[in-house]
């Protein structure tokens, strides 16, 4: 029995008014979506609802305005919204809400004008939360990207009215459930990025869940040089070596591995293919060089600890993935668990902006178990933190 209510859950909504928040702060290039990855994500639960007969009436919020503006208005989102859902879609502003919302039909979908326009709904605002709930029956969460905020629309709301899980949610929180919420041992996680200065907490509270931690990008050059190792010119938070050191000391009580590249490429400069280009063992990095990737040999290792494990969860690239060749261990560790993903031995889930493009850039994004586009959310999932927005849902 899932721990969360969901659309299976609401029985007949026909007639029902439907608040349901996703995410809809999708970019833009003169005028137009430039990317509708989260607008093709809302698609499972808005068409279910309106076939069902419920009133969707669809809250998002749009950039960071801080008054409203045409600039941040949700209703440049409509027409594109409508070719993806392939139906109809209204728009209600503010102004005339509760008109809006009482001319609408059952199977009717409306996006509402940007709850950030409220100065309360980013700081829960109760009035704002009953003016929101005034104009609906039931409240629908669909936007895991937005759980880590405890606002209005994501966190108050599901205590004002019966809270669902969307289609989205649902199928998110389940596969974080099994990556590192009760997952199948031995569990390995891939951590890369620039700086552990940004990833600390990630660090800390996954090498008491998980048995192996991969240690990769900018950050593992940092605990390379808490081993005493010379990096050379490589990005490197020299000020952290002992944060470094205290990570390796809590992984050895809690049993995980920490895994570091033994062999890397380096370059004197960070261009593509630079002429200065090597490959050599970590203790060999010349002064006027800098780490960019992890090497061959460390990657075929890696790729053999993921034969070993059950479950996969991964955040940020190996190496200096935008700038070939230093894609080359990111890309080849990606496949290696894409292929587990698919002969069934190994779930995978992986988040976050970089990691989302670099698997693309692969080729296996559509071969991991789970891949989430959430930013914020899914970083501090991966720091064990209560996302408010499931946490509402949680306690209905």
């Amino acid at each position: 029995m899932k721990a969360f209510s969901t659309l299976d859950d609401m029985g007949d909504v026909t007639g029902k008014r439907v608040l349901v928040r996703e995410d809809l702060n999708v970019p833009m290039a003169d005028g137009l979506v430039s990317d509708d990855t989260r607008l093709r994500a809302t698609m499972a639960t808005v068409t279910e609802l309106a076939d069902r007969g419920a009133i969707v009436l669809v809250l998002a919020h749009f950039g960071r305005p801080r008054e409203p503006s045409a600039e941040f208005s949700l209703a440049q989102i409509v027409k594109p919204y409508a070719a993806v859902l392939g139906r109809p879609v209204h728009f209600v502003d503010w102004e005339d809400d509760t008109a809006g919302v009482a001319a609408l039909k059952p199977g009717d979908i409306a996006v509402l004008e940007n709850t950030r326009f409220f100065g309360g709904e980013e700081k829960n605002d109760p009035a704002v939360v009953q003016r929101f709930a005034a104009l609906g029956d039931l409240y629908v969460n669909d936007a895991f990207s937005a759980a880590h905020r405890a606002h209005v629309s994501t966190e108050g709301l599901a205590r004002a009215l019966p809270a669902f899980a969307g289609r989205a949610m649902e199928v998110e929180l389940d596969a974080l459930e099994k990556a590192l919420g009760n997952p199948d041992h031995p569990v390995a996680a891939v951590v890369g990025g620039a700086k552990v200065s940004t990833k600390l907490d990630v660090l800390t509270h996954l090498v008491t869940k998980v048995d192996h931690l991969i240690i990769g990008g900018g950050m593992a050059n940092t605990f390379l040089a808490a081993r005493g190792i010379d990096v050379g010119k490589s990005l490197c938070e020299h000020d952290l070596t002992d944060t470094a050191e205290a990570i390796f000391d809590a992984a050895e009580k809690a049993g995980c591995t920490i895994h570091l590249p033994y062999d890397v490429v380096v370059a004197k400069e960070f261009a593509a293919n630079p002429p200065s280009l090597r490959t050599c063992n970590v203790h060999e990095v010349a002064a006027d060089e800098m780490i960019l990737d992890v090497g061959p040999a460390a990657t075929e290792a890696l790729a053999d600890v993921l034969k070993t494990c059950r479950t996969l969860v991964w955040n940020g690239p190996m190496g200096a993935f935008e700038t070939p060749p230093f894609d080359a261990a990111t890309v080849a560790l990606a496949r290696t668990a894409a292929a587990l993903t698919k002969e069934g031995s190994l779930v995978s889930v992986a988040g976050g902006g970089d990691t989302v493009a670099a698997l693309n850039q692969a080729g296996v994004a559509g071969d991991f178990t789970f891949v989430s586009t959430a930013g914020g959310a899914f970083l501090e999932w991966m720091e064990g933190k209560e996302l408010p927005g499931v946490a509402a849902l949680l306690a209905r």
